[in-house]
């Protein structure tokens, strides 16, 4: 019988911890899936701008396997900690800002 690994980036999380920021577990994911969107959308932008040094217009294939800094740079974003697990550090650290809209007030 083989035996089943998880994967040690996982992490248990105290869903009382997360709720009491906000009192409510779910207005608390909503604040730290927005903080996860804003995160990936800057890595992402970031990579794009690290890996667009390296475009050419030329389309060999061989120039394309070949090229080391890319793969590394690529290799890096990979291991990086998910923009999820960031969020939620983030948040419970208490370095997200956030504001709760108040019922009675509709934004225009």
């Amino acid at each position: 019988m083989s035996k089943i690994q998880t994967n040690p980036s996982i992490i248990t999380r105290d869903v009382d911890k997360i709720a009491v920021k906000t009192g409510n577990v779910y207005e608390s994911v909503s604040i730290i899936g927005q903080r996860a969107r804003q995160i990936s959308s800057k890595m992402k932008e970031e990579l794009s701008g690290k890996l667009s040094e390296f475009a050419s217009s030329v389309d060999n294939l061989e120039e394309i396997f070949e090229n080391r800094e890319q793969i590394e740079i690529s290799k890096y974003y990979e291991r990086m900690p998910k923009p999820s697990a960031l969020a939620i550090d983030d948040f419970l650290t208490d370095k997200v800002d956030y504001r709760m809209r108040e019922e009675g007030n509709e934004e225009k």
